[in-house]
């Protein structure tokens, strides 16, 4: 006699919560996360400098925090102001803000960082991505369970 195994996934659970729970929770992640993979380069022999028309520049705790907090910032709130009208739109930002993460990509690839720091700076751009759809999913529930 056969005996017959199912086996479950636990499904990824998403809080709901409000428009600024998860605008402020997904800047804050955003940052932690991006402070530490750019801790993880700089232990790996990263510089985080670029030279761009004889100057140099670095990349710093203070860049990284505002590069990482200030689009999410935007887009998120913008996205929120937008639901007020249609809940719907925030489907539309998960997609747009996703691609938007990974596509300014190539900004850093295409700058003169050493392999190190355009691997760890290519990757803050990944995390964004993630961290914007949960959120934005977060916000949602939100808003569909009221």
């Amino acid at each position: 006699m056969a005996i017959m195994q199912t086996t479950t996934t636990a499904a990824l659970r998403i809080p709901a919560v409000s428009r600024p729970t998860a605008i402020l929770g997904s800047v804050a992640t955003a940052v932690a996360v991006n402070l530490v993979v750019w801790a993880l380069g700089l232990a790996a022999g990263g510089s985080f400098d670029v030279v761009e028309q004889g100057v140099t520049n670095h990349v710093g705790v203070g860049a990284v925090v505002i590069s990482s907090a200030v689009p999410l910032l935007i887009g998120m709130t913008l996205a929120a102001l937008a639901s007020y009208v249609r809940v719907g739109v925030l489907r539309v930002a998960q997609v747009v803000g996703g691609v938007l993460a990974i596509a300014t990509i190539g900004l850093t690839v295409s700058a003169t960082f050493d392999t190190v720091s355009t691997i760890a700076l290519s990757m803050m751009h990944v995390v964004l991505a993630p961290v914007l759809v949960l959120g934005l999913e977060a916000m949602r529930r939100g808003l569909t369970q009221r």
